[in-house]
């Protein structure tokens, strides 16, 4: 009888035992890209409010340090889009974030050709890259709504669409300036620090899946 028991419960004890080795297999990928992209998160958030404060200084025209601003923000995203791609790697494609990683490159080339031409100018270049780069972060948000956190990331994509067509808009207008392009950062960073905390939840505790976000 204790022969029998044995083998009745030698079946599921080995299907609980691959379930259990395939949970702790899969969860160290999410858990890890989740913890990744919440230090990731909390730095852009950081950056993109003093990147605001300062240039909300001088936007009013292109002088160098507006120029240098206006730089510098794609290639930190450049930056930003490499840590990401590392971090994603163990939980899926990022070739949508290497796409981010040329259109942010090729935006910070074009962003200091135009500034020699003008504020109108570099709104052009600035909206365009606005809508690529929130098309790009809406789409990747999409594709990481199980690892949770990602509806921050999805809506401010959206938002970025939107305000990079209201720059392009704008370059045609009297005497623009670069305040709103100044503004366009903050509630980005706002965003990313909100999707940090929620990716709290994601990163302390390993996840198989579910829509966490």
């Amino acid at each position: 009888m204790r022969r029998k028991a044995g083998r009745g419960t030698a079946e599921p004890l080995s299907s609980l035992e691959r379930i259990t080795v395939s949970t702790i297999a899969a969860s160290p990928g999410i858990s890890g890209t989740a913890s990744a992209l919440r230090r990731l998160y909390f730095v852009r958030f950081a950056f993109a409010i003093v990147w605001a404060l300062v240039m909300f200084t001088t936007a009013s025209e292109l002088g160098p340090l507006a120029v240098a601003l206006l730089v510098l923000y794609p290639l930190f995203d450049v930056a930003a889009a490499v840590i990401d791609a590392r971090a994603s790697r163990t939980t899926g494609s990022p070739a949508l974030l290497y796409v981010n990683i040329a259109v942010s490159s090729v935006t910070a080339i074009g962003v200091a050709i135009a500034c020699a031409s003008g504020i109108p100018a570099v709104l052009r270049v600035w909206g365009a890259w606005a809508v690529v780069a929130g098309l790009v972060q809406l789409i990747v948000g999409v594709t990481r709504r199980g690892m949770g956190g990602q509806w921050p990331m999805i809506i401010s994509g959206g938002i970025s669409v939107l305000a990079g067509a209201s720059f392009i808009l704008g370059a045609a207008a009297d005497n623009p300036t670069l305040i709103n392009a100044a503004g366009y950062a903050i509630p980005g960073g706002i965003f990313f620090l909100i999707s940090a905390f929620r990716l709290g939840r994601a990163a302390r505790t390993p996840q198989t899946g579910g829509n966490h976000s």
